[in-house]
């Protein structure tokens, strides 16, 4: 298996790991008597997790290895899953959920795509840069949608085995940590190649050219991972049953069926890059697909808001590998982890900050809230990126 493989196999297994806990985190906190407030609180602390993680990865991976950083962090979820699975202590649960980067999102956007965005450029060419990415994130999002396909173990475990409801939570939290491990193992056959040049020296600096540009895309970046926030697979599982009652026997296909259509989002915006280019396609796409999820809230019944939140899925990630692609050609390769782990971490760092406030809005305010602040800061985020980078075209582009 070659080394772009196996950074695929590695990624997808994660995401397999990433699409279950974002499905089942909520309902297990629910059933351990957590309410929305404190289920908002635990998810921001597993994607503060994930902040501080993509910390690491930006200034440490390229002095350690990107290769054992990746699998370093496969331990560390995979641990943390099995606090999930053999604790019942609030507080060490909230403990875990941060040092395991108990990721709620349902999306895998954290430390370990950071290290990957840095190897996969050494795996393909300039030119099908964007392609390699795009499908490295159609096999993430395939490992999403096994993983959200996956979350209806715990309803299986229940009808079919007589598991009490808790037991089946914690039975399927082992699973994940498995996952995890396995992922972690993988990282750690992929070739040094995808290491950093021996010429090159790793810095904890940008250059002064590069510098600027970073800091206004990843604040930008963070900007859309701000209402990204609002929208996270925990709290729409929890909307979803909330507004219609469903549990996790439907949410896991339902999901299953949104990270398919997520891929099919890959494909087509590196398709679409190469005829319109990467900024124009971040944010053409980006667009619509935010204003059909402001549309969900007004579905008159369960199926019209499926079906809504499908095709806004089939278009919501056009911006993510062309994203990746971007902010790795217009630095030096030898900037590349700590232009993703900027970046990353920015977004990271507003998903943590923005559950907490979703769940006390659902609460305090209206259960759908969420699904208006957070589409109208997306939109925000595109016009000013279309406004800020148009003019600055990567390498292929120029």
């Amino acid at each position: 298996m070659n080394d772009r493989m196996l950074i695929f196999a590695s990624a997808g297994l994660r995401a397999v790991a990433v699409g279950l806990s974002g499905v089942i985190l909520a309902m297990h906190l629910a059933a351990i008597g957590f309410h929305a407030a404190t289920i908002g609180l635990v998810v921001s602390l597993g994607l503060a997790g994930c902040a501080v993680g993509t910390l690491f990865v930006a200034y440490v991976s390229d002095h350690l290895g990107r290769r054992l950083t990746v699998a370093g962090l496969g331990v560390l979820m995979g641990l943390g899953g099995l606090v999930f699975a053999f604790v019942k202590e609030p507080s060490l649960i909230v403990l875990s959920a941060f040092f395991g980067m108990m990721n709620g999102m349902g999306r895998d956007r954290g430390a370990g795509v950071t290290a990957e965005q840095a190897m996969i450029p050494k795996t393909t060419t300039p030119a099908e840069r964007t392609s390699a990415f795009a499908w490295y994130n159609v096999t993430v999002d395939l490992g999403h949608a096994l993983g959200a396909l996956l979350s209806g173990f715990p309803a299986f475990l229940r009808a079919g085995m007589g598991l009490p409801l808790l037991s089946s939570y914690q039975t399927t939290w082992v699973v994940y940590s498995l996952i995890c491990f396995t992922g972690g193992a993988l990282s750690l056959r992929i070739s040094k190649k995808v290491e950093l040049d021996g010429a090159g020296k790793p810095s904890f600096r940008l250059s002064d050219s590069s510098r600027p540009l970073v800091m206004k895309f990843a604040a930008l970046a963070g900007l859309d991972s701000l209402g990204g926030g609002f929208l996270t697979s925990a709290i729409l599982s929890y909307w979803f049953f909330r507004r219609f009652g469903v549990d996790e026997g439907l949410l896991g296909p339902f999901f299953f069926v949104i990270r398919i259509a997520n891929g099919v989002s890959h494909l087509a915006s590196a398709w679409i890059a190469k005829r319109i280019g990467l900024i124009r396609t971040m944010v053409f796409a980006h667009i619509p697909s935010s204003l059909l999820l402001m549309a969900v809230p007004f579905a008159p019944n369960l199926q019209a808001a499926i079906i809504l939140s499908i095709f806004r899925e089939l278009l919501v990630e056009m911006d993510v590998g062309t994203r990746q692609s971007y902010i790795v050609a217009v630095v030096g390769e030898e900037e590349s982890t700590r232009a993703a782990g900027i970046t990353n971490l920015t977004r990271s760092v507003a998903w943590a900050v923005t559950p907490i406030v979703a769940g006390s809005l659902m609460k305090v305010l209206s259960i759908s809230a969420p699904l208006f602040i957070g589409p109208a800061i997306k939109i925000t985020y595109d016009l000013l990126l279309y406004r800020e980078f148009r003019h600055i075209k990567p390498p292929e582009e120029r």
